[in-house]
């Protein structure tokens, strides 16, 4: 499917290589997870088996990159839409039009199909995303677990051989996360479509890969069944940490294979009690009410956080955390309620006052 020789590829005005002398194959029904720190090339990777490095990116790309036999030296990204599909990590960045229906039949018309065929891929593609309900929304209504399986529809509906996906879950939460991946291993089991992931958050993947890549400082540094690089400990999740040190074997992927282990161990962690903050209120927030778009976001948020405490600020998409924190900060002002920052509303502190 993507047959990737000696490739090396410099950015404009980069000292270094950004990719440094990589090859690799990836096969018809492939699940492969690409993983690795920030800034060892796993984007650049994605992009140029799509065309975009080196076509919109410029540069210096040295060896070759083949998608379904297609070199992308001489094939720009539109000449392989139809074969291979890329969604973006922001899928705001990639949404064009206004509505579920239309943003999904954009996509068919760039590559000039038929309007019967349109119709058919249309309903099809909602049909298999599960998106027949939303069809008519507003792009700008839904939450971001649906606003990437929209993304995702609009690539499918080409109907490509592999989809490829760069951090799609970074914006998510957990629940959301879950649905999306769910998505890809149906897609992938069901239709034969290959998936190549990047993510960070391993743990959220690694129980449905086939195959782990690892790239650090642009070139890959292990390849192989994601277990057995764990077990390696090239890259690693919280789990696989705590599953090698304790030598469990095999080493578990999830949570669920890791209680099984978990009930042999007979050690006994010493409670310690929880500390309260001691330090002043710092950020305190009474019955604070904010309207966006004619709906109410925040309906009487009560809370109080002391300095030097860490709050953790949790929920789904949708349910307000980033209105609250762009509440607190000034950027936006509630109907009703109050909240101060060190004792300053920030409706009437300066920009630079709530910084510091």
């Amino acid at each position: 499917m993507i047959d990737v020789e000696r490739l090396s590829y410099t950015y404009p005005r980069s000292a270094g290589r950004a990719i440094d002398d990589v090859t690799l194959t990836i096969d018809d029904g492939d699940f492969v997870l690409i993983a690795g720190d920030s800034g060892g090339g796993k984007s650049t990777l994605v992009r140029a088996m799509i065309g975009l490095v080196p076509h919109f990116y410029g540069g210096a790309f040295d060896g070759r990159v083949r998608v379904a036999g297609r070199d992308t030296r001489t094939n720009h990204p539109r000449d392989l839409a139809d074969v291979v599909g890329f969604v973006a990590q922001d899928p705001e960045s990639q949404s064009v039009v206004d509505r579920v229906e239309d943003e999904i039949v954009f996509a068919m018309e760039n590559l000039g199909a038929d309007p019967p065929i349109m119709r058919k891929r249309l309903e099809e593609t909602l049909d298999a995303i599960g998106l027949t309900s939303l069809r008519s929304r507003r792009l700008d209504t839904l939450s971001g677990g649906e606003r990437q399986r929209v993304a995702i529809a609009s690539v499918l509906a080409a109907q490509p051989k592999c989809l490829i996906l760069d951090e799609p879950t970074s914006q998510l939460d957990p629940q959301s996360a879950e649905e999306v991946l769910s998505l890809l291993q149906r897609l992938n089991a069901d239709l034969g479509l290959a998936i190549v992931l990047v993510e960070h958050r391993l743990e959220r993947v690694v129980q449905y890969a086939h195959r782990m890549i690892v790239m650090r400082e642009g070139t890959v540094v292990d390849d192989g069944v994601p277990r057995d690089v764990l077990q390696r400990g090239t890259v690693a999740t919280p789990l696989s940490r705590v599953a090698r040190a304790l030598s469990w074997e095999p080493l578990p992927l999830t949570l669920r294979e890791g209680r099984t282990f978990a009930r042999t161990i007979n050690t006994r962690i010493p409670h310690r009690a929880d500390i309260a903050p001691t330090g002043d209120v710092f950020i305190d927030v009474k019955d604070a009410g904010v309207t966006r778009g004619g709906n109410e976001v925040l309906k009487r948020v009560t809370f109080a956080a002391r300095a030097g405490e860490t709050v953790a600020l949790v929920g789904r998409n949708g349910s307000g955390k980033t209105t609250l924190l762009r509440t607190l900060v000034g950027l936006l002002k509630p109907h009703r309620g109050r909240r101060t920052i060190a004792g300053m509303d920030p409706s009437k502190a300066s920009v630079e006052a709530i910084a510091k």
